[in-house]
């Protein structure tokens, strides 16, 4: 038989289980009594969460399994994970839900991608011919598709230096609600020192970041949480807390120059009545149960009403970029701004951290650690 055929005929074969051995992986055909060479083959292997169909419950569409470990293009950058984030959009990648988002490249029937995490932090494995801007060892956080794995290929682009004062479980919080925080407060709120500024959310992952850098950035910030987490947000540095079980921002009382509204339905009304006449409303996020548009018809009608009115209504597209992963780890590193976590979970438990996130259990960022590669090249 020859060296081809040998190994397609293995391939074929219904069970295969893997053996670890030094620089790799072996997998044996378990249906065959004759373990000689013709039977074995090494392949570089890693253990991944696996997402081969959209779905709303992440216990029914995600699964831990070995996959091949990935190779890279020439301006990308092989990154040994050590740990990833969960978000509310890795709800929305999972469940491929509100449609437009296939739409955007995730993937029109089926996901795209491995999996549906994004965030992650880890050490540089390998590079590509073109890169220049890393080399192995260094440790890096930042943006990528299926960070759910052990091993990911990442674009230099989506890439930095990881701050030095951070855990690669801290740093792995930051990436995906660090930037929406940063330019939701610095480019679309341009917050400015002085200035009142409202945080609707302030408990949840980019608004307890947002906290973070409005005070940063001088402002007098009110934060807008439930009653258990109301300590949390004063934690973060808050000058005034809102619980909106108790307490109505909008009772006339108080306006603010800036609204964050971070994953809120508000009625754009109601957030109206607590803005100045030339304040502004930025909407990040925004949840409902539609599967065409998924809250986003608000976002859509700010941004009509606001060609009408004296205010500033919008909304805006976080852009993944490394200068802002850069500018958020010089904050990190200055001591203004630190991920909160509530929580960690193994690889394993991806599902459970997703279910704690869109059960509203979670207050600040949740976090996914990977332990030790099951295989190497």
């Amino acid at each position: 038989m020859a060296a081809s055929d040998t190994i397609s005929w293995a391939f074929a074969r219904a069970v295969q289980r893997p053996y670890p051995v030094r620089g790799g992986s072996i997998w044996v055909n378990a249906n065959l009594l004759d373990p000689s060479p013709r039977t074995l083959f090494a392949v570089a292997t890693m253990t991944a969460i696996v997402h081969d169909d959209y779905g709303t419950i992440p216990e029914d569409v995600l699964r831990l399994q070995a996959v091949d470990k990935p190779t890279i293009a020439d301006d990308q950058v092989l990154v040994r994970v050590h740990a990833a984030s969960v978000d509310r959009g890795t709800w929305h990648i999972m469940a491929g839900l509100p449609y437009p988002i296939r739409i955007a490249g995730f993937g029109l029937r089926k996901p795209k991608y491995l999996n549906p995490g994004r965030s992650l932090a880890g050490t540089v494995e390998a590079v590509g011919n073109d890169v220049t801007g890393f080399k192995p060892g260094d440790e890096v956080f930042g943006i990528c598709d299926g960070s759910f794995a052990e091993y990911v290929s990442v674009q230099t682009d989506k890439l930095a230096p990881k701050p030095t004062n951070l855990s690669f479980d801290a740093a792995a919080a930051v990436p995906i609600s660090g930037l929406a925080a940063l330019q939701a407060v610095r480019d679309h709120g341009g917050v400015e020192a002085g200035q009142t500024v409202l945080i609707i959310g302030a408990s949840g992952g980019v608004g307890s970041f947002a906290v973070q850098i409005a005070k940063a950035y001088g402002a007098d910030v009110t934060g807008v949480c439930s009653t258990a987490k109301v300590d949390m947000v004063r934690g973060l540095g808050a000058d005034h807390v809102l619980d909106y079980s108790r307490e109505d921002f909008a009772d006339g009382q108080h306006r603010y120059d800036v609204i964050l509204d971070i994953g809120g339905n508000r009625r754009l009304s109601h957030l109206r009545r607590a803005l100045t006449p030339k304040g502004r409303l930025v909407i990040v996020g925004g949840e409902t149960e539609g599967r065409w548009l998924g809250g986003t018809d608000r976002q859509l009608r700010a941004q009509l009403l606001s060609l009408f009115v004296s205010q500033k209504l919008g909304t805006f597209i976080s852009s993944e970029n490394a200068a802002d992963l850069i500018a958020l780890r010089d904050l990190i590193e200055a001591g203004k701004l630190m991920p909160a976590i509530d929580r960690t979970y193994p690889l394993s438990d991806v599902a459970t951290a997703i279910r704690d996130l869109i059960d509203g259990h979670a207050r600040g960022k949740i976090v996914i650690t990977m332990g030790g590669p099951s295989g190497n090249s």
